[in-house]
């Protein structure tokens, strides 16, 4: 048998706990405040290496005062009067109250999940021209070109067109910029621009954001098609109108109805083509691409011939009154028929009589003349110096040619619909509204990146080479439109004044019906391709399953196409349809774009300026300050163009965003939102540390302390309810267990733990974190939960620990030992601690308490804890209507009378309304219940002693057997090695018997009558009995006036300075706490936490 050598090691010194509560005070006072005699920042040792300092309420140094420590009613906490004054003192130093800070930290809870993988169907693999540059081409191209750009630049001016083309190209370019780098940092699957957002910025925004670019996107196809009936009405076959204006000037209504009827029946058959497949378009890509080449190569050759023979457009002029020229056809008063000269057709359309001299004509025909200019005066003309400047009008307000003479008279009504008029009113604003739609087909190929060989290089490739192309050509145009064309033709929209030819038709060469045919398949063009991305856009949306109500649009058929999506998307661009004006449509689709595009810049000015890890395009030509730029400039044409629109737009943005965040998007993308919080939490730690928190700002960091069952289940629940009734949300909560055993053996059981704790605060509505630590024994994994939980400045201030109940009744003393050794523990780290008992009966989160008080024992004062704490409760909705009580505890020689104003007053400056009584405690001689009770606490200490130490011996000698050839590390018999390791005693062991042993045994036997003898003889410490005492008259006077309280709050006393006394220290709170329902137990910090200074 091996042979140990048992050296007996001495044990440091206990600590003194009472020291540690002498925390390093910080005096923030303002000079202006004053100070007080007596009181100095100087630190004193009390020989153990523990710092103590002086408080600042009570001057310690005063021996006069030593003598109301051991007043015999506050024995309980006379050990720590020093640095917990009594109330009285407290409050007859009112006027020196001092602030001592200590801080709130706000966290935001941010939520993860594990992100799914998804497949994506396969399409077909196109390269950069016909996937990106050509879709690009034909969607900038669409319809503004050929239908307004013409009437902008002769509204605007060349100089503010120009300025206008610009802001919007730059926008897009800006936006192509930063969408090549997104594009090119990894795979872009289909869904193209939703993809790269909601990647980046998260599921919140990539939802919101990617729903809205899928609304302008259908619109879009929706004003294509507006566009390409309008040109098919107007200037192809006006014959086909199926409703017809009764007058002149019923006009408008008539044609918008004939645009709804065949709006719906093109997108109809345009449905029917993409439903076919993507294939088919593309083949017709070509077709229709070759159409806006050849239009726009005709401006261009119209241009340049009109230097050496401008085209014959002649425009009749009434005075400087542009004349509508289909409704006559000699552009002059009177006509020489053989050799009679009658009125003419516009005579007889101005005059009731057709008697030249009997007539009665309009005043404005009869006094100006009739002349005629040409339309196309040519670019030599230097015709661009009256078009330099804009000529906003009002509606209904007729174009007129200022240069021309005029006398100013007013003609009658019944000859307005002669005139060419202004259909709407025209502003700056109004324009780049309906002009920014014809530079947003940027996004045509990253909508359908799904089918590119290669998205990462035709993207970057095709879409700025498609908007630096479209650009050239706006810039080109704008100069040329307005060199070449007199300005009211400009300026009148449908061609009313050149016998209903679309104006931009009129330039071109070899003929006006290039332009027509030419811009009637590129919008046709341009609105399938509308139609191919969109549905693809909402079916990415409704696969990655951020939108529950869309889930149903991620199918479609075998080949991957999304047939439900196409179906929502011709529903919608029905609603744009029946608005049927080209100019409403085009504002609307101008915000969501605009939006979309504001957050893709944002997207990448984030990844660059956080510089993740994956950060790492291949596009290298980007940097932040140009996406910054781009979103800038988005959100100020958002403004500009329609500020109503773009309020809209945002707030349905932002209720798509607050759905999305409601439902739960259980995704993580690594988006740049994350990223960027992290930033923002990192900083405001950093900002924390810098500092001081100031009492104002201080607020319970709780960390909440949980005992779990033997299957992991939370259990006392309540103390979650009241930690969420305390925090009303605010703040940080953390939210802690120990499980016993060994980390390595017991992971499995510590992700199930802090499972089961997450789902109980959900249920308990706590927001917060959750902990759950292995240890080898639980009162190490409490402290170092104390010791450890939270990070930088945002730590917990707060302890939150249940009452050992049942531990009178168990031999084991292990539940009460924890218990106290985790009030030392909070004590040396200078925290709060609250132990809510009998938390059971604690009111749940539904129910609510009409009536009633919340009572507050302020026996000494200890930072001011006692008096925050209902105010904080109060703030909850359980314990709103309860009032609340202040008690206090007078001494015999305490003013009772003056310490009520004292107290009153001190209220007042705090700003709490309170009912305030002091309670008289006379000096009394302690009773014979005190003295039995102290008695009966000290046997029952003494007999559960020689049980254990009884129980440790054999414990020890089977020990001894058992680990025969093992080291076995031996202490004393009450060391924490001995009370908290669980020893399996096996129920046969084979000893071996020596006669000193077996003397031993009989001597333990023959004692036990002893024992029993010394029981009976005990006579209890004076010192506990004054303490029981305390406890007892305390605990009268309590139950007396608050035993119908919904909620009691005392002090809590400290735990003795000799652990011999631990067992006595659990009685004496018992006592204190005993006939009270519902009792909070409430020890400070060592730091003030409430302030009478604003």
């Amino acid at each position: 048998m091996p042979h140990f050598t048992v050296v007996p090691v001495e044990d440091n010194p206990p600590s003194n706990y009472d020291s540690l509560e002498g925390i390093n005070w910080v005096d923030y006072r303002d000079t202006g405040q004053g100070g007080y005699p007596g009181h100095g920042d100087t630190v004193s040792s009390d020989g153990h290496g523990n710092h103590k300092e002086d408080s600042p309420f009570l001057n310690t140094t005063d021996s006069s005062k030593r003598s109301d420590y051991y007043d015999k009613n506050l024995a309980l906490f006379e050990e720590e009067l020093d640095i917990r004054p009594k109330v009285s003192s407290f409050l007859s130093r009112l006027v020196n109250y001092t602030n001592i800070t200590q801080g709130a930290k706000e966290h935001e809870e941010a939520e993860s999940a594990e992100a799914s993988k998804r497949k994506i169907p396969k399409s077909p693999n196109m390269g950069t021209l016909m996937g990106v540059y050509l879709p690009c081409l034909q969607n900038i191209f669409g319809v503004i070109l050929f239908l307004r750009l013409t009437w902008i630049v002769g509204t605007a001016g060349v100089v503010q067109s120009f300025l206008i083309v610009l802001m919007c190209c730059s926008c897009t370019m800006l936006t192509a910029i930063s969408m090549s780098a997104i594009a090119t940092n990894g795979v872009v699957p289909a869904g193209g621009a939703y993809f790269m957002i909601s990647r980046s910025l998260g599921p919140e925004f990539g939802g919101a954001v990617g729903l809205c670019f899928y609304l302008g996107t259908t619109f879009a196809a929706a004003m294509y098609i507006l566009g390409a009936i309008e040109i098919f009405l107007k200037y192809l076959v006006p014959q086909a109108a199926i409703f017809h204006a009764v007058d002149i000037h019923a006009g408008s209504s008539a044609m918008l109805n004939n645009m709804r009827v065949y709006g719906t029946i093109c997108l109809s058959l345009m449905a029917v083509v993409v439903f076919v497949g993507v294939k088919y378009v593309n083949k017709f890509a070509s077709l229709f691409l070759a159409c806006v080449i050849i239009s726009i190569v005709s401006i261009y050759a119209g241009a340049i011939k009109s230097i050496f023979h401008p085209p014959d457009f002649p425009i009749c002029m009434l005075g400087n009154r542009t004349l509508v020229r289909d409704l006559f056809d000699v552009c002059q008063k009177m006509e020489v028929k053989g050799n009679e000269t009658v009125p003419s057709k516009l005579w007889r359309n101005f005059c009731i009589s057709e008697n030249a001299s009997s007539a009665h004509c309009d005043e404005y025909f009869a006094q100006n003349n009739v002349t005629e200019i040409q339309g196309i005066p040519g670019l030599a003309s230097g015709i661009i110096r009256e078009n330099m400047w804009g000529d906003y009008m009002e509606k209904g307000q007729i174009l007129e040619k200022p240069s021309l003479p005029s006398v100013d008279v007013h003609g009658s009504m019944e000859s307005f619909g002669f005139y060419v008029s202004a259909d709407i009113a025209t502003s700056f604003t109004l324009l780049v509204g309906i002009f920014f739609p014809s530079a947003t087909g940027i996004m045509a190929g990253s909508n359908r990146s799904g089918d590119l060989r290669d998205a990462q290089k035709s993207i970057p490739v095709g879409t700025i080479l498609a908007i630096t192309t479209t650009s050239l050509v706006y810039f080109s145009s704008v100069v040329l439109f307005g060199a070449c064309i007199e300005g009211v033709v400009l300026r009148d929209k449908f061609g009313d004044a050149v016998s209903n030819n679309l104006v931009v038709g009129t330039l071109s060469w070899p003929s006006t019906w290039v332009i027509v045919i030419g811009s009637f398949f590129s919008t046709v063009g341009a609105g399938l391709q509308s139609l191919t991305g969109a549905p693809r856009l909402l079916q990415a949306i409704a696969k990655d399953n951020i939108i529950p109500f869309l889930r149903v649009f991620g199918h479609g058929k075998a080949n991957g196409e999304p047939t439900w999506a196409l179906l929502l998307t011709g529903l919608i661009a029905e609603l744009g349809i029946l608005i049927a004006s080209l100019d409403m449509v085009a504002p609307i689709l101008s915000m969501f774009f605009l939006m979309c595009y504001l957050f893709v810049n944002l997207a990448c000015a984030v990844q660059t300026l956080l510089r993740t890890p994956n950060w790492r395009p291949r596009f290298k030509y980007y940097h932040w300050a140009l996406s910054f730029l781009g979103m800038s400039m988005c959100l100020a044409l958002m403004f500009i163009s329609s500020w109503y629109y773009a309020i809209v737009a945002m707030g349905i943005a932002g209720m798509i965003y607050k759905y999305i965040e409601y439902q739960g998007a259980e995704k993580e993308w690594g988006d740049g939102i994350r990223g960027l919080s992290l930033s923002a939490a990192r900083y405001s730690l950093l900002r924390l540390e810098a500092g001081p928190p100031h009492t104002k700002n201080w607020r319970p960091q709780l960390l909440v302390l949980l005992k779990l069952d033997e299957d992991l289940h939370v259990k006392y629940p309540r103390m979650l309810t009241f930690a969420s009734q305390l925090k009303a949300g605010k703040g940080l909560t953390i939210v802690g267990s120990v499980i016993q055993g060994n980390f390595l053996d017991s992971y499995g059981e510590t992700q199930a733990s802090e499972q089961a704790i997450k789902n109980m605060m959900e249920i308990e509505r706590v927001k917060g974190f959750c902990q759950v630590v292995v240890a080898s024994k639980v009162r190490e994994g409490i402290s170092h939960l104390i010791q450890s939980c939270g990070l930088g400045g945002m730590k917990h201030n707060t302890v939150v620990m249940g009452w050992p109940y049942g531990w009178r009744q168990s031999e084991d003393p292990r539940a009460w030992k924890t218990f106290i050794n985790t009030v030392r523990c909070t004590t040396a780290a200078h925290l709060a601690l609250m132990v809510p008992k009998n938390v059971s009966f604690y009111p749940s989160n539904h129910e609510r308490f009409t009536d009633g008080h919340i009572d507050v024992w302020w026996i000494v004062h200890d930072g001011g804890m006692l008096m925050l704490l209902p105010f904080l409760l109060k703030q909850h909705k359980v314990w709103r209507k309860c009032k609340m009580r202040i008690f206090t505890v007078a001494q015999m020689d305490d003013n009772s009378i003056q310490m009520k104003k004292d107290l009153a007053t001190f209220l007042y400056q705090l700003r709490l309304e309170a009912e305030v009584e002091v309670v008289e405690m006379h000096d009394s001689d302690i009773s014979a219940y005190t003295y039995e009770r102290t008695l009966m606490m000290e046997q029952r200490s003494q007999m559960l002693r020689q049980m254990r130490l009884s129980s440790a011996e054999r414990n020890r000698e089977a020990q001894l057997v058992k680990d025969r050839h093992s080291l076995v590390r031996m202490g004393s018999l009450y060391s924490d090695e001995e009370e908290e390791s669980i020893d399996v005693v096996p129920e046969k062991i084979q000893m071996t018997w020596t006669k000193e042993k077996l003397d031993a045994e009989r001597r333990t036997r023959n004692n036990a009558p002893e024992t029993f003898r010394e029981l009976i003889s005990i006579k209890p410490d004076q010192s506990n009995v004054r303490r029981m005492h305390t406890a007892v008259k305390l605990n009268e006077v309590i139950v007396n006036r608050s035993h119908d309280a919904r909620l009691v709050l005392l002090n809590m006393p400290g735990p003795p300075r000799n652990p011999d006394g631990d067992e006595n220290y659990m009685e004496f709170l018992e006592v204190l706490t005993e006939g009270l329902e519902r009792v909070l137990l409430v020890r400070g910090g060592g730091r003030e936490v409430i302030t009478i200074y604003s």
